[in-house]
């Protein structure tokens, strides 16, 4: 709760500072530096939550993670997105159920020292909430240029592109992500892993080039093996203070008005789709863990950003998206602290 109340300060510093100010970011959405600033928050928040995995014990479930990152994504975003479409009347919602449809990574790391989750289940959580974020940034890209072209939505100009041509757009995208993780990990792993130096400036290079070209999903792979020690206790901070920098920035956009009921069933939609999705794809683990796992659903740094760069697009995003932001959050607050006395009921003295 603490954190949630910092992010909700963050936000109404934004919110002040564009009363004060009458500074309207909305204006500059679809600048080069807003565009630039917003994919370099992403790229820390993506290589942050991928740094820390442990490789060794995640080896032990990778179908199952990588069923929740792929296959677990596309469910959970269009379980949220059709229901969504249907109720509101919108297929904006269709685009808006991917933005939400990843745990947030950063939430979850201050659990992984909670014993309420079994060692496996963190595993599965850390990876599970580490790779759904740049899958969705990957496919939010393409499913915006589709959402243009399939139902006439975004700002006059903003680029559509056919079903068919979108899907080949993506498997090219994906294949350029892996491509460029994959020639990252050649260069360090045959000439700069024993040498820290050169280590760190390959990764600087690195998140130069996929800020550069958007290549979030090589960034988060870059995240597995070129871990420069120095970075340990450091990172921490940098992703936290991304977090509230992007927050900052929601708040400065929210000036334009706040789509709470959108806003609210959002949020309640995506807790909802984790539940379904997380106890369905964990069904070979204990109770417990599938309780927890399957209620995990936090949002932050990823579907704000998100948020931030479909408002060039797809103006009001952030209106609906920020809201959905704190309801998912609080659903998650409340609803774990009722699973929790509930299981200290049953267990004996």
């Amino acid at each position: 709760m603490r954190r949630l109340a910092w992010l909700a300060l963050a936000v109404l510093i934004g919110l002040g500072t564009a009363a004060v100010t009458g500074v309207r970011i909305a204006d500059a959405t679809d600048s080069t530096p807003y565009l630039l600033a917003t994919a370099a928050l992403l790229a820390i928040g993506l290589y942050g939550s991928t740094y820390g995995i442990d490789l060794a014990a995640a080896r032990q479930d990778r179908r199952l993670i990588v069923t929740a990152v792929t296959v677990g994504v596309v469910v959970k975003a269009a379980v949220i997105g059709v229901a969504l479409a249907l109720a509101w009347q919108d297929p904006l919602f269709l685009l808006l159920g991917i933005v939400v449809a990843q745990i947030d990574p950063l939430s979850v790391a201050a659990l992984l020292g909670d014993d309420r989750l079994s060692p496996r289940a963190r595993t599965v959580l850390a990876a599970w909430s580490s790779f759904d974020d740049p899958i969705t940034v990957v496919l939010t890209v393409y499913a915006a240029a589709v959402a243009v072209d399939t139902f006439g939505l975004g700002t006059p100009g903003a680029q559509g592109v056919h079903v068919a041509d979108g899907l080949l757009a993506y498997a090219a995208d994906l294949a350029l992500n892996l491509a460029f993780a994959g020639l990252v990990w050649l260069l360090w792993r045959y000439g700069v892993r024993n040498r820290p130096r050169w280590a760190t400036a390959l990764l600087a290079l690195a998140v130069a080039v996929a800020v550069w070209q958007f290549w979030m999903l090589g960034l988060a792979l870059v995240g597995l093996f070129l871990r420069p020690a120095w970075l340990e206790r450091l990172l921490p901070r940098i992703t936290q203070g991304a977090l509230y920098a992007a927050t900052v920035l929601l708040g400065l956009l929210l000036i334009g008005g706040i789509a709470l009921p959108q806003g609210i069933s959002l949020g309640v939609a995506a807790f909802a789709a984790q539940i379904l999705v997380g106890w369905l794809l964990t069904r070979n683990m204990p109770a417990a863990d599938r309780l927890h796992l399957a209620f995990a659903q936090q949002n932050g740094i990823t579907a704000i950003i998100l948020a931030l760069r479909l408002e060039a697009q797809f103006a009001g995003v952030v209106a609906v998206v920020a809201p959905a932001v704190l309801v998912t959050n609080l659903t998650h607050y409340a609803a774990n602290h009722l699973l929790d006395r509930r299981a200290r009921t049953r267990t004996p003295a």
